[in-house]
């Protein structure tokens, strides 16, 4: 099995803000994420976070060895979080097989031997999202239901802002090295996701959109705060946010997102609030 990857270089803000759209999105945008029976994989020099879209169908898909990260097994230095968001689907760790549902999620530490994919049905395919990390210590691997995601609700109807925060890799959840990833669902009528906007330079952040219709975008929001930039994007695509970066979207009709962040700390909560006025 051939494993795509991808190389993303660091993209600084004087860079970004001279870039056209196409710049743009070469440097942020992960398109194509997901292709069917393939392992497809960015490596972001963004804190050396590895992003993939793993969708097996009628064969297995086996990450053993990925050579961007210099060592011989691809965990034998990460830590990584897969959340399903397709058709059923199990992930093989070692000997031993996590059944993984739809907005499921399984935690995998430091040192774990080759990830193995597969999909209940291939008609209906697993969706593997995949976020990894540089890590220093072993942690307990483990599957998170939605059940056992922490939730958190923001915002309200009349800012067109109110969600809920599903908190998947947290430290009150499940112990990690540096990941935090969460899953963020929209009431019916509100459209805007980080807003008020917020920067946080100790960590980098990505976000991956889905649950879209095919005609639906979203307009995401990123640069620094006083010289602001946008891209536009569809179901599946993915956007890196560096730490001096805003992000922030609203779409045109009812979508979810997957954040991830790694960086110095793992306190949710650390960031930069940025008043309204200050954005341009």
């Amino acid at each position: 099995m051939t494993i795509s990857v991808s190389v993303r270089q660091v993209v600084g803000p004087e860079d970004t803000a001279r870039r056209d759209t196409q710049g743009l999105r070469d440097g942020f945008v992960i398109e194509e994420l997901f292709r069917p029976g393939q392992a497809n994989l960015t490596y972001s020099h963004l804190d050396r976070m590895i992003i993939g879209g793993i969708v097996p169908m009628s064969e297995t898909l086996t990450i053993e060895r990925v050579p961007e990260t210099g060592t011989d097994g691809f965990l034998d230095r990460r830590e990584a979080a897969i959340i399903n968001i397709g058709g059923a689907g199990a992930v093989r760790i070692g000997g031993k097989v996590h059944q993984l549902g739809y907005q499921e999620a399984l935690y995998v530490g430091l040192g774990a031997a080759s990830l193995s994919f597969t999909s209940s049905d291939p008609r209906e395919p697993a969706l593997f999202y995949l976020l990894s990390a540089p890590a220093h210590r072993v942690c307990p691997t483990v599957h998170i239901t939605r059940e056992m995601a922490i939730k958190v609700r923001l915002g309200s109807a009349e800012e067109c802002n109110a969600r809920t925060i599903n908190q998947y890799v947290h430290p009150d959840v499940c112990e990690s090295c540096q990941l935090l990833v969460g899953l963020t669902v929209f009431e019916p009528g509100s459209v805007w996701n980080t807003m008020p906007a917020h920067v946080h330079d100790r960590r980098m952040e990505v976000y991956l959109y889905f649950g879209m219709q095919e005609t639906t975008r979203v307009f995401h929001f990123m640069g620094q705060p006083g010289e602001t930039r946008h891209v536009v994007l569809k179901n599946h695509e993915a956007v890196l946010s560096p730490g001096w970066s805003i992000h922030s979207g609203a779409g045109t009709g009812r979508y979810a997102f997957i954040w991830a962040m790694a960086g110095d700390n793992m306190s949710f909560t650390d960031m930069d609030r940025v008043p309204m006025e200050a954005l341009r």
